[in-house]
C-alpha cells in the first residue's frame, strides 16, 4: 500500500512482539500459539504494536517492519480496520543490504519518515539452562545476533534516515529500551541476552549530542518491567501478580507525547517503571 494521501510518515522498526500470540517467546515459554480473540487488540502486538496503531491513529502513515511479512499482516489488519493507513516492509536488521533495500522501498512507497521508532527486540539467551547463565557459556553467534539488534542495527537505521531529516530540520528518533541499557547486570535465565542494550543507549546519547541542534528529537525510553501482551498475560507470574505488568497502549502515549513537546524543552530519556515496583538503576 502507498501513501497516496501524503501523510507523514511513522516507521516502526520491529513492529510486532515476540510475546504476541505465535510469537517465538510465546511458543518457548507455553509450547504452543495461544488464542488472543478475547484480548484489547491495543495489546495483542505488543509495544510496537500499540506504537503503530497510536500513531496512525493520530493520521500518520505508518511502516510496519518485520522479518517476515505475515509476521504483522493481523496488525495491517487492526490498523486499517480503524481506518488508519500503513503497509509492511520485510527487514532483516542482521543484514545491512536489508536495511538499505527496506529503506528505498520506504522511501518511494510512503516517503521520508517524520519518524523512527527502533524497537526490535530478540529471543537470543532465552532458551539457556538454568546453570549456563554465566558468559563462558554463551555462543559468540548468540552474541553476534544481540550486537547486530541493538548496537549495529540502530547504527545502520540511523544512516538511511537521519540526513533526510537533518536536511528538514526535523524529525523524532526514538529507541524503545529497557533496564538493561542503564548499567551491566548478570544475564538470568529466562532474560534474553541484553548486554548490548548499553550500547543502544550510548548511541541515543551520541545522536542526541550530533543531531539535537540540527532540529531533530532523539530520546532513549527505558521501558523498565514487563509488558502486556498474549505470551506474557499467561506467564504465572504475571497471572499471580497482575499490577506487574504494563499497558502498551499506554507507554505508546509516552512516544507519542515524546514526538509532540515543544523543541523549547525536550526529553532525551525517559523511564517508565509499573507503580508496584522500585524503578532500575
Amino acid at each position: 500500500m502507498r501513501n497516496t494521501k501524503g501523510k507523514p510518515v511513522a516507521v516502526v522498526i520491529g513492529a510486532t512482539s515476540k510475546w504476541q500470540s505465535d510469537g517465538r517467546n510465546t511458543h518457548l515459554a507455553h509450547g504452543k500459539a495461544l488464542d488472543d480473540s478475547h484480548l484489547p487488540i491495543g495489546i495483542r502486538w505488543g509495544v510496537g504494536g500499540a506504537i503503530a496503531q497510536k500513531f496512525a491513529k493520530e493520521g500518520f502513515f505508518v511502516v510496519l517492519t518485520t522479518r517476515t511479512e505475515s509476521n504483522a499482516a493481523g496488525l495491517a489488519a487492526a490498523i486499517r480496520d480503524q481506518g488508519g493507513d500503513c503497509t509492511v516492509v520485510e527487514l532483516d536488521l542482521s543484514q545491512q543490504d536489508s536495511v538499505a533495500s527496506a529503506f528505498a522501498i520506504i522511501r518511494e512507497q510512503a516517503g521520508s519518515p517524520e519518524v523512527l521508532i527502533y524497537n526490535a527486540g530478540y529471543l537470543e539467551g532465552r532458551d539457556l539452562p538454568p546453570d549456563q547463565e554465566l558468559l563462558e557459556y554463551i555462543p559468540v553467534e548468540m552474541f553476534d545476533t544481540a550486537q547486530h539488534i541493538a548496537s549495529r542495527g540502530p547504527f545502520l537505521v540511523a544512516k538511511e534516515v537521519l540526513p533526510a531529516m537533518r536536511e528538514r530540520g526535523h524529525g523524532s528518533f526514538f529507541f524503545s529500551n529497557n533496564s538493561k541499557s542503564l548499567r551491566g547486570k548478570k544475564r538470568y535465565t529466562g532474560e534474553s541476552l541484553y548486554y548490548p542494550r548499553v550500547m543502544m543507549r550510548t548511541l541515543a546519547q551520541v545522536l542526541t549530542e550530533e543531531y539535537s541542534e540540527l532540529g531533530i528529537h532523539v530520546a532513549n525510553v527505558v521501558i523498565d518491567g514487563t509488558i502486556d501482551s498474549p505470551g506474557t498475560r499467561a506467564l504465572p507470574k504475571v497471572q499471580n501478580r497482575p499490577e506487574l505488568v504494563m499497558n502498551p497502549v499506554k507507554i505508546a502515549e509516552a512516544f507519542y507525547y515524546l514526538h509532540t513537546q515543544d523543541r523549547s524543552c525536550w526529553t532525551h530519556e525517559l523511564q517508565l517503571t509499573p507503580f508496584s515496583t522500585k524503578p532500575s538503576y
